[in-house]
């Protein structure tokens, strides 16, 4: 008996679409994540959203405007720091000199307009004398060729015992402040609520397109990356170097007397500069800035100074014990290294960056 195949309708292809659109969808966000995960901030990123997160669920003071004025100083002068510092660091050095700068830069400042400067002169004169410290720091670094950690360290010593002998070891009021009424310079310069963070977001947009869209940045990487290749590619690498120690000492000037302004006084207090030392320098490594040079971010710097002044800012609501503070941040900074070098890993692995 023959069977007529004429008369069947054709078989249907039934796919089913669903679940192959998921996964790819599902597929998708994941490699969005990861590559997030894998830029250069993408880690302290994260870190820094969770402990503000976290902070912000367990304290009811954290997330209020007022909470958030009180933790602009712990972060934007320290952003700041951190921005000069990662020039330095992408060259595979390093300015310990910053925090005798910072504490410097307000009682020269002093001096200048107590001598009879007007005040703006005697501004640009104070960040002036600071630019030179980062000169001297850069000439004996790049063109002697001493160590820039011993140099900058000498240099740390000789300008706070400076600054103690010009002062007297005594405070002094900062120079455009007045305790009766904010002044104009005073708003500009520090005391105005949101000014020290106006100055902060400036300079990081301001450096993050001068490290990466300039030939200053291009060079500092390329000495950073490759100092020998470099200085046969044609770039002056002394040069390159000795600029970058003025940046740096230019940003702890500015810090300086815009905490001045801000405190309406200054005290000669070495031991407080060097902690804003480490904060600084702590915040460019956070940030994602390599130590043995050839990378880092400005943008970095920024997010690892919020972290920095968040974890602060919460640890002291929390009423933690002043004992406990410093254990607590250097452990919180291990573990954001930790992540920061895990990602480095597998961002080298996956040939991102």
């Amino acid at each position: 008996m023959a069977v007529e195949t004429g008369s069947q309708p054709p078989p249907t292809e039934t796919t089913d679409k669903g679940p192959a659109t998921s996964r790819a969808l599902t597929s998708g966000a994941w490699t969005l994540v990861k590559r997030f995960l894998t830029l250069r901030e993408g880690s302290v990123i994260v870190i820094t959203v969770l402990t503000i997160l976290y902070f912000s669920i367990t304290l009811e003071q954290f997330a209020t405007s007022a909470n958030f004025k009180t933790l602009l100083p712990y972060f934007a002068p320290v952003a700041i720091l951190a921005a000069g510092e990662v020039f330095l660091m992408i060259n595979g050095e390093i300015d310990l000199s910053i925090g005798a700068v910072y504490l410097f830069a307000p009682f020269i400042f002093y001096e200048f307009n107590n001598g009879g400067v007007p005040l703006i002169a005697s501004l640009i004169l104070a960040i002036l004398a600071c630019m030179v410290i980062g000169l001297v720091n850069g000439l004996f670094t790049a063109v002697v060729g001493i160590n820039s950690f011993i140099t900058t360290l000498g240099m740390l010593f000789t300008v706070s015992g400076f600054t103690l002998i010009i002062s007297h070891a005594q405070p002094v009021d900062t120079p455009g402040t007045d305790v009766a009424q904010v002044t104009t310079f005073a708003r500009i310069f520090g005391a105005g609520t949101y000014s020290e963070l106006i100055w902060a977001l400036g300079i990081i947009i301001v450096l993050q397109i001068l490290l990466t869209m300039t030939r200053w940045g291009l060079y500092t990487v390329a000495v950073g990356g490759n100092r020998l290749g470099a200085a046969e590619a044609g770039v002056k690498v002394r040069l390159v170097i000795i600029r970058n120690f003025i940046l740096c000492s230019t940003c702890a000037a500015l810090v300086g007397v815009l905490e001045a302004v801000r405190t309406s006084s200054v005290q000669p207090d070495p031991s407080g500069a060097n902690e804003v030392l480490f904060d600084g320098i702590s915040a460019a490594v956070i940030g994602g800035t390599l130590l043995a040079g050839g990378s880092g971010t400005v943008v970095g710097a920024l997010i690892g100074a919020l972290f920095l002044g968040t974890l602060r800012d919460g640890l002291i609501i929390k009423g933690v014990n002043a004992d406990y503070l410093s254990f607590y941040l250097g452990l919180a900074i291990i573990i954001a290294m930790a992540a920061n070098t895990y990602v480095g890993r597998v961002r080298r692995g996956s040939g991102v960056g």
